[in-house]
């Protein structure tokens, strides 16, 4: 069995808004989440921004389950499907039992909980160790967590592809779609901001002084954030039947692996290559075709110039003409949740006809030297996006969106 599957809602928690629609907002104003962190000490550390989600209340989400009980990471996860499906006009509570699933990415799983249980172990405070610690941070507790609060008792996965995730977890969602196992889907990804998160990139030196500058001459490396996206996704039948809003259409996507090294990616950029090759491939679709292409764009000295690299080896001459942009200016890089969000934003770009920009691009890089939309949004008319990814463990996922033809 094939269907054309379709994205009918999105739910979004960001630094720059909760729900896609105050998202959308701030994106196309180019404001940064980028600020002092406050959920933790950084005095330790020589870089002290993140884009933390600041806003946000779990209380305000969660029906079934217990905020106080579930890591942040869940929390975000629960509302942008509570989002979502509100979004779509699909109440939970009438979907036919195990014909509703979850699919969602992560990074970390729940980092907080370990944090949590280090500090008591260090303390040496044992009898303030929860007892359910160990059902609260592994990573499938998040795609658990949200299929408990939904009832959703059909496929439920989770996919901790590092950066690449939340795109995996679409995929998989999209296959089991058109394989007929599943008829509705709940599909993102969701990451917590941390200090194990922090430490480790600020170890690698990654983590920029100030300000996240995809593309630029200047740039200096990525930002932490964190959040989560989920799209509603569906077969195009059953979105028509009820007469649903469609975003758009997943057209298709493409999975590879560097097998080259755990941090750094192929200076060729041929894993990145053929994950965008397969990809067009499987959406019957041409670099001339594609719009926009929404870059992993972390604004680290290699991944930019590697990404620019591979959309060159696959674009060719159209490279240059294509539009392309790094939502990770403003939000940070939220990990696990990048590339749902950033393919959110590809249905959204669609929908609204509007590129969002690449923000704090001052100099350009004469080895970067694409089409990065800087600074200031850009209108026009996209039938077909682009969603690039990349993670460590040389990982790497495109996913394209194109604007649905009924």
């Amino acid at each position: 069995m094939s269907s054309r599957i379709v994205v009918t809602g999105i739910g979004i928690v960001s630094s720059i808004g909760v729900g896609h629609a105050a998202f959308w907002k701030s994106l196309t104003a180019g404001r940064s989440g980028i600020s002092t962190v406050s959920s933790f000490d950084t005095s330790q550390y020589s870089v002290n921004v993140g884009g933390e989600v600041k806003s946000f209340e779990p209380d305000a989400h969660i029906q079934r389950l217990e905020s106080s009980e579930i890591g942040r990471a869940s929390q975000f996860a629960i509302a942008a499907a509570r989002m979502a499906l509100l979004d779509a006009d699909v109440d939970p509570d009438t979907l036919e039992p195990g014909s509703a699933g979850v699919s969602m990415g992560t990074t970390s799983g729940e980092p907080n909980q370990i944090e949590d249980f280090d500090d008591h172990y260090i303390a040496e405070d044992f009898n303030g160790i929860s007892e359910d610690f160990i059902s609260t941070y592994p990573c499938h507790a998040i795609s658990g967590h949200v299929a408990s609060e939904l009832k959703f008792s059909g496929s439920n996965i989770m996919i901790p592809a590092a950066c690449a995730a939340g795109t995996y977890a679409i995929a998989h969602a999209f296959d089991e779609l058109r394989g007929g196992r599943t008829r509705f889907m709940l599909a993102g990804g969701a990451d917590s901001f941390s200090r194990i998160t922090y430490s480790g990139f600020a170890r690698l030196l990654a983590i920029a002084q100030e300000k996240c500058q995809p593309f630029d001459k200047n740039r200096k490396g990525m930002i932490p954030g964190e959040g989560a996206a989920i799209l509603c996704l569906e077969p195009l039948e059953s979105a028509t039947a009820r007469d649903a809003k469609i975003y758009a259409e997943v057209a298709g996507y493409g999975l590879s692996c560097d097998a080259y090294h755990m941090t750094g990616a192929h200076p060729d950029g041929t894993g990145a290559a053929r994950a965008m090759e397969q990809a067009l491939s499987q959406s019957e679709l041409t670099p001339g075709d594609i719009d926009y292409i929404s870059a992993h764009g972390t604004g680290t000295k290699s991944n930019d110039l590697h990404e620019t690299t591979a959309v060159k080896q696959v674009f060719g001459g159209e490279a240059y003409t294509t539009p392309i942009s790094s939502i990770k200016s403003m939000l940070g890089h939220t990990m696990g949740a990048a590339s749902a969000i950033e393919s959110a934003v590809c249905a959204l770009a669609i929908t609204n006809g509007c590129i969002p920009p690449t923000i704090n691009f001052e100099e350009p890089d004469p080895e970067c030297d694409l089409d990065y939309v800087p600074n200031v949004a850009r209108d026009g008319r996209i039938d077909v996006a682009m969603n690039n990814a990349y993670a460590f463990g040389g990982t790497n996922a495109s996913l394209i969106m194109k604007k649905c033809e009924v």
